[in-house]
């Protein structure tokens, strides 16, 4: 199918199943930001309103040079203490050497964490491009660490067998804007409001498209609104580069393939495909002052894997490098942790679709939480919080699966129906077990 740019043909175009079926990606975030690398831990996104309180205390790193520039606030402070209120942004871009990365390690670490594709930051707000771009001298090819950052990571990607996609800040890049943004307005409707600045935009993305052909094209905040005529060309030039690609709906909500929600997962249903995406703490950028307490639990981590799957939706995790290159070892054990676990229960998450006749996220007598998917005929049952040891389970409706009740991994299960209703006795499931699954509707494993 050729796409020409208009928007009744870019409207043809449907999701690629390799999408619906990944379930699983790294975002990366990784920029002059990861040299200083300091935010206040406050809150998650979503916590609180995004006002000014929230933009002089924002617990994101990589927002480091907005921060400093509102004049208040703790990573201000921090700035002024740290480095002297005259430092310039540009010593972090010019003082950061990656001199311990190893694209091919952070590729090995992704595929061992069960993702299927990985975004990294090609450009972030602070306009720096992690590529070799023809549009601008500030790039990490011709600054900081003088390598081609993006084309490095591709060919490690994609050597691992995962896809690979660019994340891009289109409305936003303080180069091109010297006032601080302290409200919602701001974010939405920056200084850098020129045609220059969205003829900008356009010709680096479409740089992007041409360079790397990513799997997905993922856009922040927005699109400038003086270049939105121009995205059905966009649109259609990647569609007919890139036939499987996929974009999110952060391009002023003109077009999607599938919606994002940034931390809160509230307000989603099963019917259209979206993507959850957070840090593994509560900054994307790699943030000094974060510590234990404010990344998420490694039980935690699958949980929100299965709430985001069982409701149609794809978890994208992030991690975010130190400056030399190295990804923090509280945030790879968690990556492991979570490839551990779907090495035994991926058939569970990988291709399945939601079940829409089974209530999601129910609380059981016990405690346990009930997730569902589906996939071939084959419906996946997900306890979460189990308790350990030996434990007895009633679920309604399930009856009729009863005969297939198989368990993923090596603890044990028992099955009986009980009229329409499906009893289990459990055992074996050892003491802070994260969720386990159980293969239902006549114990058959699925092809593939």
């Amino acid at each position: 199918m050729k796409f020409i740019p208009e928007w009744d043909s870019i409207r043809r175009h449907s999701l690629p199943d390799w999408y619906d079926e990944a379930k699983l990606g790294i975002f990366i975030h990784w920029g002059a930001y990861s040299v200083p690398a300091w935010a206040k831990p406050t809150c998650a996104l979503g916590d609180v309103p995004t006002d000014e309180g929230w933009f002089t205390n924002n617990p994101y790193a990589e927002w480091y040079l907005n921060s400093v520039r509102a004049g208040r606030g703790p990573t201000y402070e921090h700035h002024v203490k740290t480095y002297g209120a005259d430092y310039s942004y540009e010593n972090f871009i010019d003082g950061w050497h990656a001199e311990r990365w190893e694209p091919a390690r952070w590729a090995e670490l992704f595929k061992r964490a069960g993702a299927r594709y990985v975004i990294p930051t090609a450009k972030h707000h602070d306009g720096l491009c992690l590529w070799n771009s023809a549009c601008t001298d500030c790039s990490t090819a011709r600054r900081g660490p003088h390598r081609d950052v993006l084309r490095e990571l591709s060919d490690a990607v994609r050597s691992a067998g995962l896809r690979f996609g660019v994340y891009y800040s289109g409305i936003i890049d303080w180069r091109f804007s010297r006032s601080p943004m302290l409200c919602s307005y701001d974010l939405h409707h920056p200084e850098n409001v020129t045609y220059a600045y969205a003829d900008y935009a356009y010709r680096q993305v479409m740089e992007l498209i041409d360079e790397f052909r990513p799997s997905v094209l993922w856009n922040d905040i927005g699109w400038p609104y003086k270049g939105e005529a121009d995205l059905p060309y966009l649109f259609a030039h990647y569609y007919n580069t890139v036939p499987e690609g996929v974009v999110n709906n952060r391009w002023n909500d003109l077009w999607r393939d599938f919606r994002e929600r940034e931390y809160n997962l509230s307000e989603q249903g099963a019917c259209e495909k979206w993507e959850c995406c957070r840090g593994l703490g509560l900054s994307f950028g790699y943030n000094q002052a974060e510590d234990e307490r404010h990344l998420i639990a490694n039980r935690d981590l699958i949980s929100l894997l299965i709430q985001t799957v069982s409701e149609n939706g794809n978890l994208l995790i992030n991690v975010g490098p130190r400056a030399d290159g190295t990804i923090p070892e509280n945030q790879a054990s968690r990556l492991l942790y979570l490839g551990d676990w779907m090495q035994v229960n991926g058939e569970a998450v990988y291709g399945t679709h939601p079940c829409p006749e089974r209530k999601n996220g129910e609380t059981l007598p016990g405690g346990e939480t009930a997730y569902y998917t589906q996939k071939n005929g084959v419906r996946y049952l997900f306890l979460d919080h189990p308790r350990p040891g030996c434990s007895r389970l009633r679920l309604e409706g399930l009856g009729p699966a009863a005969a297939g009740a198989e368990p993923l991994g090596a603890w044990r299960a028992k099955a009986a129906a009980d009229g329409d209703a499906l009893v289990l006795d459990l055992d074996g499931i050892p003491a802070d077990s994260p969720a386990v699954v159980l293969r239902l509707s006549g114990g058959r494993k699925p092809a593939g």
